[in-house]
């Protein structure tokens, strides 16, 4: 059966330019602007494990802190530019399908298209600070979350969607920790081309990374749908008031550290998926047609 995409047929102007070389740099440059920011909530969720106080563990205060280095204005706009970046990678997905098996298909799409928005809205948000200069300008997502909340709650059947909302979020949660733990992101990877030592080294890092970005994703929605049920915006919780409940659990500071970590392994293995992931267009010759009758 022919699971490549255009097997033999003739690409289009849109697909020519979504398989382009640029496209495939812009992917890179993307997914390490993605590991900048994880690997930098890592760090700052690890020292809120720890008792330090400071910037929030979210998207936010990893902005303030890119901010607060020497030429930080510099650091931000590079940051804008690797966003924006992955949002034209991923809105070229969701127009023209991945450039691998299957990708096609239109829950993929869709899947690609949620994440170039949420990437387009990220990347406004640190241009935001980058204009007004240094570590001002960004909120909370906590703060963000409760407002979004707030607003949706007050619209007809308003508490239906954020309901669903949240139940999509943990739904989606936990199939990132099922892919994780089966390690289905290998198959974007070009692991022929590392050693053996590497391979062990960048599948423990997209298990473990993978796994907690799941979680958090599950306890995020939980406490949205939370809010759905409660009518009360204020139990919606972003990023940072997630992983600072984590403490609140038997399991104490240990589970925040955990996840943390986590968080940061995360950040590495998008480094690692920048270097090794596979550009079908470029690493292989061009798909000979599938002779059906074949076998």
């Amino acid at each position: 059966m022919a699971i490549e995409k255009d097997a033999g047929q003739p690409k289009t102007r849109g697909q020519r330019v979504a398989d382009s070389r640029a496209m495939e740099v812009a992917s890179r440059v993307g997914l390490c602007a993605r590991g900048v920011i994880y690997v930098l909530v890592g760090l700052l969720a690890v020292r809120l494990g720890f008792g330090g106080g400071g910037k929030e563990a979210d998207r936010s205060g990893a902005v303030r802190t890119i901010g607060e280095q020497p030429y930080g204005r510099v650091l931000l706009w590079a940051l804008v530019a690797g966003l924006a970046a992955m949002a034209l990678w991923r809105l070229s997905e969701a127009a023209f399908g991945q450039a691998t098996a299957g990708g096609d298909k239109w829950t993929r799409r869709l899947g690609s298209l949620g994440l170039a928005i949420f990437y387009i809205v990220v990347c406004i948000g640190v241009v935001q600070t980058a204009l007004v200069g240094g570590s001002a300008g960004t909120r909370a997502s906590d703060q963000t979350s409760k407002d979004y909340t707030a607003r949706v709650l007050e619209w007809p059947f308003g508490r239906v969607l954020v309901g669903v909302f949240g139940a999509v979020l943990a739904i989606v949660g936990v199939v990132i920790v099922v892919r994780s733990l089966m390690r289905k992101f290998e198959k974007n990877l070009r692991t022929d081309r590392m050693s053996q030592t590497t391979r062990r080294i960048v599948a423990a890092l997209g298990i473990i990374g993978g796994v907690a970005c799941g979680v958090v994703a599950v306890a995020t929605g939980l406490f949205v749908l939370l809010a759905a049920v409660r009518f009360d915006a204020s139990q919606a919780k972003g990023l940072d008031e997630t992983l600072r409940s984590f403490a609140d659990t038997p399991a104490g500071p240990v589970l925040l550290i955990a996840a943390a970590v986590g968080l940061l392994l995360f950040g590495l293995y998008s480094f690692c998926e920048a270097r090794w992931r596979k550009a079908p267009e470029h690493d292989a010759p061009a798909e000979q047609p599938v002779n059906r009758d074949a076998g």
